[in-house]
């Protein structure tokens, strides 16, 4: 099922996510929810914060940069290391529609995680793989890409994100609009 994407600056984005007990049946069908959502976005990556479920839960599929990387559900993500120094690639989020920036991150990192199937695993990352995973993982923390932004640069996006937020929910109760 399709969810909707929570939009910045919405306070659940700001949360920190609850470690997932078990990998259950309401936890795989989350995951299958969040893989609908975000190919139906369309995105590389989504975090369970950006969908309402304060869980540590992501998915990635970065294939249509990286054709030999699968789709992965990450459950209780967590990096476990980090090498070959710092990378910089420009970084959208479904949660923040409209806007891009650069931001610089580790260019390799490990991360270790449950599967759907409750085993654990490590995948060791790189190029987009690893800024997606870092991303979502800030997700899961209550981070946003913003935040590793200027402040005044943080400020403009925000206010862009509130217009358009007010936009998509249309004219309020007795405001006129010019026809």
């Amino acid at each position: 099922m399709i969810r909707e994407i929570r939009l910045w600056p919405d306070p659940v984005l700001r949360r920190r996510a609850l470690p997932v007990e078990a990998v259950d049946a309401p936890v795989r069908a989350l995951v299958n929810d969040m893989f609908e959502t975000m190919y139906a976005a369309p995105g590389v990556g989504l975090a369970a914060p950006q969908i309402g479920a304060l869980q540590r839960v992501l998915v990635l599929d970065t294939r249509p940069r990286q054709p030999e990387v699968q789709p992965v559900a990450m459950i209780n993500p967590r990096i476990v290391a980090t090498e070959g120094g710092l990378s910089v690639y420009r970084e959208g989020c479904l949660s923040i529609p409209g806007e891009a920036e650069e931001v610089e991150r580790p260019a390799i990192t490990t991360v270790e995680f449950l599967d759907v199937d409750g085993q654990l695993q490590r995948l060791r990352c790189q190029g987009l793989l690893a800024t997606a995973a870092q991303h979502e993982i800030d997700h899961l923390d209550g981070r946003l890409y913003v935040d590793y932004l200027p402040m005044l640069q943080r400020l403009s996006m925000r206010r862009r994100a509130k217009r358009r937020k007010q936009e998509r929910a249309g004219p309020e109760q007795g405001t006129s609009i010019a026809l």
